[in-house]
């Protein structure tokens, strides 16, 4: 997020305000912060196109974590801060990162994984005391450093990892063109204007900022002289409050967080003056149109919803009237070039579901892995998937029905768990669920779904037996699950993402194939 225009215009605005404590950081402090960041990682000997990466949680330093290397030049990752010592350092290792900015609640996860990468030349604690050559405080390290800009200011940009459910996480590249820091990229341009971004708004943050989503939201919240309001967690009832106290006029959320806020007491929901909301998006796993449906009664026909992978091969969106002509679709092509194909690469029929590929709207590869990438293009390379399954309608809007590598193969029969997840999440006792298929001897696979109860909702064969006779009836008798179990959490990630191979690979044991 690049602040010199605004750090003039408006120096005592705040650039972003902390939800839970109140720390507000004006556009004057973000922009010296910023620069000082930038002049360490020129004398670390960082150039353009250099790596270095962001492992955190929310907090009132990680904006200028991200800010610093966009007016350098660099490419920085933001790395789930969820991770283990091993899974960052793979990260680390593989983004060739030469130094690493971590804070003090994460430090010891940070410090595990940089015994394992000697390329990591500097560790930042953003919050910190130095401890060693390698380990230093980010105030000792820039202090006395200029806050005014390098002298060799150009645009940086993030490269984000594929959240790897199916195997390690993969760096999406893009080119980065050689331009001015204050000269966004155009799809930052085109996001402003979708989504009706303006000076003076005031964003709310719900999600983690390691997230592309959030991450490219603030940005360009920042860019365009706003005020972002970060969430440290997600709390529903906390998320209402902000909007009233502070008069949001934009958020983006994902569907786990509606779902949350519905199923808060009627007098709660109540509580809270939302009439300040001017746009909310969703986006990032699919949303249940019956939950979809409850949230516009509510907020009004404000929330507008994309479709488009951290890849960029292409994007999809749509409004509230127009998804509510098209209910259910993740909205029109937008950027890209849309192709359905079945598994032969030809064209599917209007309403049948196949791969959806597109011929790719921004340029990409998998960092330091062309084996990856080919394997994401089709074979004369004019394509690319990350292979999600979904149909189109006659007026070509996109509906998604799932990822290609959960679709259930039962008796023969293609059933894709997505359309009894999105019923499950509608029932009032239950707080999120994960369907998918485990073996059967005589029909190769059986749908099995596992259920986070609400919360005093005692799991148990009565709630099972209640739960699969909801879904008898709305679904066909091959897509009702023929069991239940019960977790007490899903692992599901802030960023909506639900990890179903942790719990389907229970099912499946040590084998190497999922289908019998």
């Amino acid at each position: 997020m690049y602040t010199g225009t605004h750090a003039h215009l408006r120096p005592l605005q705040p650039a972003f305000i902390m939800a839970s404590t109140g720390e507000a950081v004006t556009y004057r402090e973000l922009e010296a912060r910023c620069n000082r960041l930038a002049h360490l990682f020129r004398k670390q000997g960082l150039k353009r196109l250099d790596h270095y990466s962001i492992f955190m949680e929310n907090n009132s330093r990680y904006l200028e974590a991200c800010g610093a290397g966009e007016r350098s030049g660099l490419y920085y990752t933001c790395v789930n801060s969820y991770l283990t010592p091993g899974e960052l350092a793979y990260i680390l290792t593989n983004s060739q990162s030469r130094i690493l900015i971590t804070s003090k609640a994460k430090l010891d996860v940070a410090r595990e994984a940089i015994k394992e990468c000697p390329k990591v030349e500097l560790c930042i604690v953003a919050d910190g005391a130095s401890e060693s050559e390698r380990i230093v405080g980010l105030e000792a390290a820039t202090a006395g450093l200029p806050k005014t800009p390098i002298a060799d200011e150009t645009l940086g940009t993030p490269m984000l990892y594929s959240s790897g459910t199916t195997g390690r996480p993969k760096g999406i590249l893009r080119p980065l063109p050689e331009q001015p820091a204050s000269q966004p990229l155009p799809l930052f341009d085109f996001l402003q204007k979708l989504w009706l971004y303006r000076e003076g708004m005031i964003y709310l943050s719900p999600a983690p900022l390691y997230h592309s989503a959030p991450q490219a939201a603030v940005s360009i919240t920042i860019r365009t002289g706003g005020t972002a309001v970060i969430m440290e967690h997600f709390d529903p009832e906390q998320y209402l409050q902000l909007v009233e106290k502070w008069g949001i006029t934009h958020t983006q959320l994902v569907p786990t967080m509606f779902s949350r806020m519905l199923k808060l007491p009627e007098e709660v929901r109540k509580r809270y003056d939302l009439s300040s909301l001017e746009v909310a998006v969703h986006a990032a796993a699919p949303c249940p149109a019956q939950v979809k449906e409850e949230m516009i009664k509510w907020w009004g026909p404000i929330i507008h919803e994309y479709y488009g992978a951290t890849e960029g091969l292409g994007f999809t969106a749509c409004n509230t009237e127009e998804w509510l002509a098209h209910r259910g679709s993740v909205g029109k092509i937008m950027l890209g070039d849309l192709h359905v194909l079945d598994e032969d690469m030809k064209p599917c029929p209007t309403g049948t579901p196949g791969t959806v590929w597109f011929r790719t709207a921004t340029p990409f590869e998998y960092f330091n892995d062309p084996e990856k990438t080919r394997e994401a293009r089709s074979a004369d390379g004019s394509m690319s998937t990350v292979g999600d399954v979904g149909y189109v309608d006659d007026d070509r809007y996109l509906y998604l029905t799932d990822r290609s590598t959960f679709m259930i193969i039962s008796g023969g029969v293609n059933i894709y768990p997505q359309e009894c997840e999105n019923l499950l999440i509608t029932h009032p006792k239950v707080a999120d669920a994960a369907v998918f298929g485990v073996p059967n001897a005589d029909l190769g696979e059986e749908v099995k779904a596992v259920v986070q109860p609400m919360p005093g909702v005692a799991p148990g064969p009565a709630l099972a037996e209640e739960l699969i006779a909801f879904c008898a009836q709305s679904l066909s008798r091959q897509k009702v699950p023929r069991s239940i179990d019960f977790e007490k959490e899903l692992p599901r990630l802030p960023t909506g993402k639900l990890y179903k191979c942790l719990l389907r690979d229970r099912y499946w044991g040590n084998k190497t194939s999922r289908i019998v």
